[in-house]
């Protein structure tokens, strides 16, 4: 099968062979759904940095369509500001094979932009395995509650998108959070938690040799009062 040059389908791998390096080198999208009680289903759009996990932008839609995608993608990228300063590599953009990321529609926008499409081979969702476990996560903690109106999974959502960004510490990310990531502090407050770390052990280490200090000399003080008491 030959595809289309702005389009990539990866082979079903669990991940990269050449993880990303920084920051906007690609992007992941994907929706994941909501029910509204007396209101119906409900459809959330994420568009998520690879490199850092930060939600770069999202959106609570009525549809699943290429228009859905096209608008989130806007987003993201006023947000950065992409489209408004030269750069040499644009994100690529990692989808599954969903209707709205197959549509022509969808194509004409990514060409337009000079921007990379990436679809993960089919039935194999592991690829997608950062923004599947934000799913994971964020609805682990929505579900817990029912929503009556639209705005109200807004503003739980929103909510939780704030604390994923910004205080949550990933394991994979050597505990720091996606915005120390994204917004470049990581390497800081890596250098100066093994700073505190050395610290430390130092200190620890000084403690320990005190006390092994201490517990000689009442030591040698119970060999001397043993030794008077038999003479």
């Amino acid at each position: 099968m030959i595809t289309s040059p702005n389009y990539t389908v990866l082979s079903a791998k669990d991940k990269y062979d050449k993880p990303t390096k920084r920051v906007h080198e690609m992007w992941q999208t994907d929706f994941t759904y909501f029910k509204v009680v007396h209101w119906g289903w409900y459809y959330l759009t994420t568009v998520i940095d690879d490199y850092s996990r930060y939600i770069i932008s999202w959106e609570l839609c009525n549809t699943m369509k290429a228009e859905d995608v096209t608008r989130i993608l806007d987003s993201a990228i006023e947000k950065v500001g992409v489209s408004h300063v030269k750069i040499i590599h644009k994100p690529r953009l990692l989808s599954d094979n969903g209707p709205c990321y197959l549509s022509g529609d969808l194509k004409e926008y990514m060409s337009d932009r000079k921007m990379k499409h990436i679809r993960c081979r089919p039935y194999h969702p592991q690829t997608q395995g950062k923004i599947e476990r934000y799913h994971r996560s964020l609805k682990n903690l929505i579900l817990l509650e029912h929503y009556y109106t639209p705005e109200e999974l807004k503003l739980a959502i929103g909510s939780f998108v704030k604390h994923y960004n910004n205080y949550r510490y990933h394991e994979s990310l050597d505990n720091v959070t996606p915005s120390d990531v994204y917004y470049n502090r990581h390497q800081k407050i890596l250098s100066r938690r093994e700073l505190i770390k050395e610290k430390t052990l130092r200190l620890r280490k000084q403690e320990n040799k005190k006390q092994r200090k201490k517990e000689l000399r009442l030591q040698k003080k119970k060999e001397f009062a043993f030794t008077e008491t038999m003479t």
